[in-house]
């Protein structure tokens, strides 16, 4: 995927007053000693009311002929002015569980029809810097399907995704070589494929 025209031309500091997503806010707390101390951090502002999480990332393993493989996109990302490898995900929408959000946001970023087979506990991103978290939902994709065959995605207007897929064996040197040819890598995808490297070392 080539970055094409995107790039940053202009950043500055953006008031709470005019954020859509997320704020800036200053915590007070007393830590485990006793003292009063502050944190600086971001919050989300779009996790619906009644859920306890704000999104979903999506495994998809694609059962092929020549072996296991999963789906995988390619987006431009401002913050990192960089085109980031990631694993699909999205916002959850009011009332959806991480099931129906996953299945949902598959559909529309790849056209891939998908079950929901498990899901993982809730996750936060980054602590230490926002309130942001999520659930990994696994997905079982039938290819056998015609759906699966003849893709349609449903991206909004402003989404540029680039749909592929890899070898599940070979995930963690596919992210060694992103990241050397000058991609991104989401912490997501990037901690799953060193978990299966981990793993195939010491032999689970």
């Amino acid at each position: 995927m080539s970055q094409g025209k995107a790039r940053v031309i202009s950043t500055e500091l953006l008031p709470n007053s005019e954020a859509e997503w997320k704020r800036l806010v200053k915590t007070t707390y007393i830590g485990q000693d006793g003292v009063t101390r502050t944190w600086e951090h971001a919050e989300r502002t779009t996790r619906p009311k009644g859920s306890d999480f704000d999104g979903v990332s999506i495994i998809a393993i694609l059962e092929k002929d020549t072996g296991r493989e999963i789906l995988l996109e390619r987006q431009y990302r401002p913050p990192l002015d960089k085109i980031c490898i990631e694993l699909p995900a999205g916002l959850v929408d009011k009332g959806e569980t991480a099931e129906q959000a996953a299945v949902r946001e598959l559909k529309e970023e790849t056209g891939y029809i998908a079950q929901a087979v498990t899901t993982s506990p809730i996750m936060f991103n980054d602590p230490g810097f926002c309130n942001t978290n999520f659930k990994v939902v696994e997905v079982s994709v039938d290819m056998s399907l015609p759906e699966n065959q003849n893709l349609e995605p449903e991206l909004e207007e402003n989404e540029f995704i680039e749909v592929f897929h890899v070898k599940l064996a070979d995930l963690w040197d596919e992210c060694v070589k992103w990241e050397a040819q000058g991609y991104a890598l989401d912490a997501r995808l990037a901690s799953f494929a060193k978990g299966i490297q981990i793993a195939k070392k010491y032999g689970f």
